[in-house]
């Protein structure tokens, strides 16, 4: 029982959701979280921490960077959670603006060649523009 209730403890903050949601989508950098979601660095690396160790992600390293995406040996239950949390955001317009941020960072970081933490603060400074 205690178990159950510290996953649903796990997904009671927004940023957590969101960040998983968008982690489901596509492996992701502390800093492209930054870029999407609008956070800051300390509070994705400390949501990001606490979904590692409920077991939903695993990590790689690239150089000073940390990657993160949905774990391969994910167990049942929390692929039973994923799966209701995707059928209850898919309306969600917060989530879909996420997908979208997602979608314009990935093809800004194509166009500019490189993932880097001066790519994604251009990035954001873009999208505060456009979003102003």
């Amino acid at each position: 029982m205690r178990e159950i209730t510290d996953l649903f403890k796990l997904l009671t903050d927004d940023h957590r959701v969101r960040i998983l949601m968008m982690v489901d989508k596509k492996e992701l950098s502390v800093c492209q979280l930054m870029g999407i979601l609008g956070i800051s660095q300390p509070l994705v690396s400390r949501n990001l921490s606490l979904l590692y160790k409920g077991g939903f992600l695993a990590e790689r390293r690239d150089g000073k960077l940390r990657f993160y995406r949905i774990r391969d040996d994910i167990s049942k239950e929390l692929t039973a959670v994923l799966a209701l949390l995707r059928g209850l955001l898919k309306s969600n317009k917060r989530y879909k603006d996420d997908l979208a941020t997602l979608k314009e960072c990935n093809e800004y970081q194509k166009k500019v060649g490189r993932c880097d933490m001066e790519t994604l603060k251009e990035f954001m400074k873009r999208h505060e523009k456009n979003n102003l």
